[in-house]
């Protein structure tokens, strides 16, 4: 195995890291090891994947990754045929410089958006942002624009954020945090099938954009019925194609007293929660993890949030593409390339790995579950994702990966809620079955809550 994926696979999985084949060549290109990191993150997710197998039919599976798929998939997969999906940026998005650095502003969410012109007291337009963004110095403008509720982060040197506060609390955190839940009601429902090991599983998501998705993603082409739930007025054009595959997809007011009753028989009767909600976010709704453990103490409860779970900034709103200015790898990208700007990896890697550990955290916990008969609570973050790129081998800027021609997608026309689209072949194999979705891709709020969903558990 390459050196440098074995790196990532101990760091992901240290335990599995024999049981994954990495094959195929090439490499995005960046001053980190973005593909190495890729395939290593599905790796593990696949290695978990395996062990669940292993213990439904006595026999691990064999992984197997391709290195090219894995950088195509943490790029994108969908294929629009006849459509095309929106670009998931807002036009005010984007790095801008400031009076003494550069910061970057997180506006594709309309209220983000709204929280950013504020503060700056200019019209949302890319033009006059940057003139106003000129007046303020980086970190200045970073704090009011998080302070209003809008999302920003100002570009540091790695070296700084070793020192930041918050750069210290995630560098002391563990890649994932596991806590012990409580002892399963009922019985558990494995259906031993090694081809869809999950098949039976009920997944509650509360994820957006863009780790807990690809983590549901994965959980559902290895058989796990996965019901998305959004807010009424949430949207995310740009991605939901991407990421909705497999899964159904409903909408829940939690600002009505009869959706949170929903919420509650849908956690009641779940086996695995996914949230990729601020730490703070479902403890104001009553939905915090303590009250998720005492309502379903077999739960296996995975969430993710972007800057850490402790430190000053454990409550902060965050993306991958912050995570990336405030972490020091658009600092680092800057400095290998030459640039006059940040630069950011190639595709949105923090995202992407953190959904597959996420991924393998739920199918872990729910292996447990089956050996041990209790629940857990288990949780990372982007910016401990980020420091296990910031911590391994450098890559290469001149690198390359061969394009996707016509033999890397499936077979079969996907039909999605929008029209027909193609689907990259996936990149991960167990004992040579690739995942398997039955779903397609679907809008938000695309279907009732299915009726299975509202009993409690069994």
């Amino acid at each position: 195995m390459d050196p440098t994926v074995a790196h990532f696979l101990d760091e992901f999985r240290p335990a599995s890291r024999g049981d994954v084949e990495v094959t195929g060549t090439g490499a995005l290109p960046s001053a980190f090891a973005v593909t190495d990191f890729a395939a290593a993150a599905v790796g593990a997710a696949g290695a978990a994947a395996a062990r669940l197998v292993g213990r439904l039919t006595g026999r691990p599976a064999h992984v197997e990754v391709d290195r090219r798929l894995a950088s195509h998939w943490f790029t994108g997969t969908i294929r629009p045929v006849g459509w095309e999906i929106p670009s998931p940026w807002d036009s005010v998005a984007g790095d801008y410089p400031t009076a003494d650095g550069w910061i970057k502003l997180h506006t594709n969410a309309p209220h983000h958006k709204a929280a950013a012109v504020a503060v700056l007291g200019t019209d949302p337009e890319r033009g006059a942002v940057g003139a106003a963004v000129l007046r303020w110095a980086a970190t200045d403008l970073e704090d009011a624009v998080v302070g209003a509720g809008g999302c920003a982060a100002a570009l540091r040197p790695p070296d700084d954020w070793v020192r930041h506060p918050q750069g210290r609390a995630v560098a002391a955190e563990p890649l994932i945090d596991i806590r012990p839940g409580g002892e399963a009601r009922g019985s558990v429902r494995p259906t031993g099938d090694p081809a869809r090991p999950l098949a039976g599983v009920r997944v509650v998501d509360l994820t957006r954009v863009l780790a807990g998705p690809v983590a549901t993603r994965f959980l559902a082409g290895f058989g796990a019925d996965v019901l998305r739930l959004d807010p009424p007025w949430w949207a995310e054009p740009g991605v939901v194609p991407e990421v909705t595959l497999g899964k159904r997809c409903a909408r829940l007011d939690l600002c009505t007293e009869a959706d949170r009753a929903v919420l509650w028989s849908l956690i009641e009767g779940a086996d695995i929660v996914v949230h990729g909600y601020r730490s703070d976010a479902l403890e104001r709704l009553g939905f915090g993890a303590a009250a998720r453990s005492e309502r379903s103490p077999g739960l296996v409860d995975v969430s993710l949030d972007a800057y850490g779970w402790t430190g000053p900034w454990a409550t902060r709103r965050g993306f991958d593409s912050l995570v990336q200015m405030s972490s020091g790898i658009a600092w680092s990208g800057r400095e290998v390339s030459g640039a006059d700007h940040p630069v950011s990896l190639p595709v949105q890697a923090l995202d992407h790995a953190a959904g597959y550990v996420l991924a393998a955290a739920a199918i872990d916990g729910w292996t447990d579950r089956l050996e041990r008969g209790t629940g857990s609570v288990r949780r990372t973050s982007l910016a401990r994702v980020a420091k296990v790129l910031l911590d391994g081998p450098a890559g290469d800027p001149r690198a390359g990966v061969r394009p996707v021609d016509d033999g890397d997608f499936a077979a079969d026309t996907e039909s999605t809620s929008w029209g027909p689209a193609r689907r990259l072949r996936p990149p991960v194999t167990l004992d040579g079955r690739p995942p398997v979705w039955h779903l397609p891709a679907t809008a938000l709020g695309s279907v009732p809550l299915p009726a299975h969903w509202g009993i409690g558990p069994e």
